[in-house]
C-alpha cells in the first residue's frame, strides 16, 4: 500500500519548516505548500514546495489529489501581534477564512488528520500567570481571536466527520535547528529571543524591555519559552496519536515553567560572550505580567518528553543561526 502524503501548509516558515525537517527525517512524504510571504525556499529540505496560498481553492484541493494526502498539519498564519491589533481584516482574511477555504478541501478530500497550529494568545490574560486547556479562552487581539475561531471550525468539522484534529497552543517559541540548517528569518520580528540575538550580531541597535515594574521576582515579563525542536516534536507525536486512533484534542505546548526577560537576555549575553545594549521602556498594553502553560496533558496525551529544556540552549542555538546570517542570509530571489 502507497505511503500516504502529509501536506504542510507554511512548511517554509520559522515553525513549519523544523516540523517539516523532522518529518522528513522520519522518512514521511511530505508536500510544503507556502505563499513565501514569510518563508523561504531554503528552509525546505525534503519533499516538493508548492508555492501558493491555502485560499487558492483550486490549487489546495489538487495538491491534497494529486499527492494523496490523508493529513494536514497547518501552520500558514499571520502572527504578529500589534499588527494584528491595526490591521484585523488581515488576520481574520489569512488566519480564519483561509483556514475555512482549507478544512473544506481536506473535508471533500477525505482528510483524516489535521495538526493545527494554535496560540496561547486564546487565553488572553489569565489571571493566575498559568493556563491550562480548560482556562476561559479570552483573546484580547485578532490574532488570538482568528486562531481560536479556526479551532471552532476544527472542532465542529470533525464532530460532522471522520476527520480527527490537534490543536497545539504554542507559548513562547524560540532557539533554532541545534544543527544550524534553518532558523527563524522572519523579517521584522517581534519574538524577544529573535531580536535579542538581532542586536548581539549588530543588526539591530538596542533591545527593548517593556515594562520592569510587573509584580514578579525582577519586575519583568515572565513567559514560557519553548525551544522549536521540542515544538516540532509534539507535531510529529501528535501525526503519531491521530493515526492509531487518538480523538480529537487540544493541548498546550510549552514547558510549565518560566523565566523573566532579564533573565532570557542574560542568557543571548552570556552566549555572546558581551553585553547588549538593553532599554527599558513601559510597559505595552495587553502584556500580562506572567504566561506559562499548564502542560501536563500534552505530555499524558501524547507521551511527548521535552529534549531542549534550556534556557543556555535557547539561546546559544538562535544566536549560532543569526551569526551565519550575517555571511548567508536568506532571500527567495
Amino acid at each position: 500500500m502507497a505511503q500516504k502524503g502529509i501536506l504542510v501548509t507554511g512548511g517554509a516558515g520559522y515553525i513549519g519548516s523544523h516540523t517539516a525537517r523532522q518529518l522528513g527525517n522520519a522518512g514521511e512524504r511530505i508536500v510544503t505548500l507556502d505563499n513565501l510571504c514569510t518563508g523561504f525556499k531554503q528552509a525546505v529540505l525534503f519533499g516538493e514546495l508548492v508555492i501558493g496560498d491555502t485560499g487558492d481553492r483550486e490549487l489546495v484541493s489538487r495538491v491534497l489529489k494529486e499527492h494523496d494526502i490523508d493529513t494536514v498539519m497547518h501552520f500558514a498564519a499571520h502572527t504578529i501581534v500589534p499588527e494584528s491589533v491595526e490591521n484585523p481584516l488581515k488576520y481574520y482574511g489569512n488566519n480564519t477564512c483561509n483556514t475555512r477555504n482549507l478544512l473544506e478541501c481536506c473535508a471533500e478530500a477525505g482528510v483524516k488528520n489535521f495538526v493545527f497550529s494554535s496560540t496561547a494568545a486564546v487565553y488572553g490574560i489569565p489571571q493566575s500567570g498559568v493556563a491550562f486547556e480548560d482556562a476561559p479562552t479570552q483573546p484580547i487581539n485578532a490574532y488570538g481571536t482568528s486562531k481560536l475561531m479556526s479551532e471552532m471550525m476544527l472542532r465542529d468539522l470533525s464532530l460532522a466527520s471522520d476527520m480527527n484534529y490537534v490543536a497545539l497552543r504554542y507559548f513562547n517559541v524560540a532557539g533554532c535547528d541545534l544543527e544550524g540548517r534553518i532558523g527563524q528569518s522572519t523579517p521584522k520580528a517581534t519574538l524577544i529571543t529573535k531580536v535579542a540575538c538581532e542586536a548581539a550580531v549588530g543588526k539591530r541597535e538596542a533591545v527593548y524591555i517593556f515594562g520592569t515594574d510587573y509584580p514578579t521576582p525582577d519586575g519583568t515579563g515572565v513567559r514560557d519559552y519553548i525551544h522549536v525542536e521540542d515544538l516540532a516534536d509534539a507535531h510529529v507525536k501528535a501525526l503519531t496519536y491521530l493515526r492509531n486512533g487518538g480523538e480529537s484534542a487540544i493541548l498546550n505546548c510549552g514547558y510549565g515553567h518560566g523565566y523573566s526577560v532579564r533573565e532570557l537576555l542574560q542568557a543571548v549575553e552570556t552566549a555572546n560572550g558581551a553585553p547588549l545594549n538593553i532599554i527599558e521602556a513601559d510597559r505595552r498594553a495587553g502584556d500580562p505580567p506572567e504566561l506559562i502553560a499548564g502542560a501536563t496533558k500534552v505530555r499524558e496525551v501524547l507521551g511527548w518528553s521535552p529534549k531542549h529544556d534550556d534556557l543556555g540552549t535557547i539561546a546559544s542555538s538562535a544566536l549560532a543561526w543569526e551569526r551565519s546570517q550575517l555571511d548567508a542570509p536568506w532571500h527567495n530571489d
